[in-house]
């Protein structure tokens, strides 16, 4: 069964619970699925009664309280075309009741419809309800058409090759030890569980995880690898969780005071941070964080720049890159399909051939129509000025012009606007893979038209966790509430303001973070919105993926579809989303008082 299938079953069975009038006693069998702070369920009273999450019989001294007060027969006289009610008036739920009646015990009703709720939640979700994601497809932003698409163009690092974690404590490990030498820090130990798409404050040493809207996620800011409170969070930025990233950081998430992290690369380089702010910290050494960043972002380039990464790799290809078998059939599927196929990469060519013959074979450039190296990417797409050079076949320079880009030649340099000209592939028909979001995609979705498409490796773990039955559990119980605080919170007297309190400290304390990371949870969502980094992912990239050897899973004519969910303001017609959200339609009756 579906989970639209389980948001029916729940819309219909919750709103059968209420045209039916069912009593708030209810006995039901405990489960012990969820692992959140709701190991108790709490009777009218407020006592917690039996361990579990099945509704319990609530009694009081005077007997079984019921969900709603007696009703009344209705005596309706016409007044014109008007209704009126003789003898009774409005509860806070919209229900009529005796005036002479007694009070609704409003505590016990809630309790009792959070208990209904939970009991529901799971008996609805059926097994084989999880595990309906497949780490392997492609997830669209956009409505894309492979048909339509006759050009594909690559990055390399992290595209056409993977690599393996080997690479990034090699690149730790080398950049920690020019700390040591060079300004005597003694940094020596990891930081576990770094995400992708985290932002550091440079001038206060923080990493912080923020969310789509520029607020701080709390409980995800760090001072070297000690967590920040969320009290002195909000002192530190002027009495609230909000970071204005555009006046901090730049287009490329790159500016005087904050900085955003947006691939594999630059974990190493966070986990550099983290522990050398630590040190600092943990010897009561004063320090200037941004004299800290400068260093740690020197020793991260020296890397690159004196090109042990290029030797590493090269020197022990097996250890550091994953199976190229995937990246030889993607490229020898397109060409079959008479597609044109171009490489836009940073790496220089001697380390790129070298790769390219391990994973595709001595005659690699051979499937490419334009091959440039050493492109000087994001400034390759908006720099109109660089000349494209042409390599030899040893990778030396050659010095003459270049009126056109000849398939299997290796070419260094230039820019887009001239690669535009020389090819005329241009707007959609053009679709481009890169894993870096500003510097690989960005400009090519915003400036020029071309489909873009993100590389995400973390989607592998990230899957895996959303098809666990823990999650689904949580998640829908975690909707639920939310629901129920939606809807009840129009009951305003005391006892019931202290049940929603209840209700919110579970829905901020049941989130799924721990599932992802323990430290900053998914690298796609905060508690409850989307983060800084899936923002720009919905941006940049029509479609994303964990890597190109997904494209194998597809047809060449296959057309990707956005899922069209509600706006806030659309009604729920996609009964999915009674289960996960918008649960307002089968209680209307409690809505009745909001104007």
């Amino acid at each position: 069964m579906s989970f639209q299938k389980v948001g029916l079953s729940l819309g219909r069975a919750l709103w059968n619970n209420v045209n039916a009038g069912r009593t708030a006693a209810k006995s039901s069998t405990q489960f012990n699925e969820f692992s959140n702070k709701s190991d108790e369920v709490k009777s009218p009273t407020g006592q917690c009664t039996n361990k579990g999450f099945g509704a319990v019989t609530q009694t009081t001294n005077q007997g079984p309280l019921t969900s709603s007060a007696p009703s009344l027969p209705e005596k309706q006289h016409e007044v014109g075309k008007k209704r009126r009610f003789d003898g009774t008036s409005r509860g806070p739920a919209g229900r009529p009741y005796s005036l002479t009646a007694g009070k609704v015990d409003q505590k016990a009703h809630l309790w009792a419809r959070y208990n209904d709720t939970k009991r529901l939640v799971h008996e609805l979700i059926p097994p084989g309800a999880c595990s309906i994601l497949n780490p392997s497809a492609i997830y669209a932003n956009n409505e894309v058409s492979l048909e339509e698409v006759d050009i594909y163009g690559f990055d390399y690092d992290y595209t056409l090759a993977l690599y393996s974690n080997n690479l990034d404590t090699m690149i730790y490990d080398t950049a920690r030890d020019f700390l040591i030498e060079h300004f005597k820090v003694y940094v020596l130990y990891l930081f576990q569980n770094i995400n992708l798409g985290l932002h550091y404050d440079i001038q206060k040493g923080l990493l912080m995880k923020i969310d789509a809207f520029h607020y701080i996620e709390p409980g995800t800011v760090y001072r070297g690898l000690k967590p920040v409170p969320d009290e002195e969070v909000v002192g530190l930025y002027g009495g609230t969780h909000h970071v204005p990233l555009n006046q901090d950081s730049g287009f490329y998430g790159k500016g005087p005071k904050m900085k955003q992290f947006m691939d594999v690369f630059s974990l190493p380089e966070m986990t550099l941070l983290a522990v050398a702010n630590d040190y600092f910290i943990s010897n009561d050494i004063e320090y200037d964080p941004v004299h800290l960043y400068k260093d740690v972002s020197e020793a991260i380039g020296m890397v690159h720049l004196k090109g042990f990464m290029y030797k590493w790799i090269t020197q022990d290809l097996e250890k550091f890159i994953l199976s190229g078998e995937p990246t030889r059939a993607v490229l020898q599927r397109l060409v079959s399909q008479g597609k044109k196929l171009f490489l836009i990469t940073n790496s220089p060519f001697s380390f790129v051939d070298k790769g390219m013959v391990y994973m595709v074979g001595q005659n690699w450039r051979e499937f490419f129509d334009a091959i440039i190296v050493q492109a000087d990417k994001p400034h390759f797409f908006n720099d109109c000025f660089k000349p494209f050079r042409r390599l030899d076949s040893n990778g030396d320079l050659q010095w003459d012009k270049i009126n056109s880009l000849e398939k299997g030649q290796i070419y260094k340099q230039g820019n887009l606007f001239e690669f535009l000209r020389l090819t005329g592939w241009r707007g959609s028909k053009v679709l481009y893979f890169g894993d870096h979001l500003y510097s690989d995609l960005a400009d090519l979705m915003l400036r020029h038209g071309w489909r873009t498409g993100a590389i995400v490796p973390e989607l592998i773990h990230e899957t895996k966790v959303v098809n666990t039955k823990q999650y689904a559990l949580g998640l829908t119980w975690l909707q639920a509430l939310t629901g129920l605080l939606e809807r009840m919170q129009i009951h305003r007297d005391p006892e019931s303001q202290k049940v929603l309190q209840e209700w919110m400290k579970e829905r901020e304390e049941a989130v799924t973070k721990n599932l992802f990371n323990p430290q900053f949870g998914s690298i796609f969502r905060t508690s409850h919105n989307p983060t800084y980094f899936s923002r720009r992912l919905c941006r940049f990239s029509d479609v994303y993926m964990a890597s190109i050897s997904c494209l194998l899973n597809y047809d060449l004519s296959y057309t990707f579809y956005p899922r069209r969910t509600p706006l806030q303001h659309e009604a729920p017609l996609w009964m999915d989303q009674l289960c996960t959200g918008c649960m307002k339609t089968p209680f209307l009756e409690e809505m009745a008082l909001i104007r």
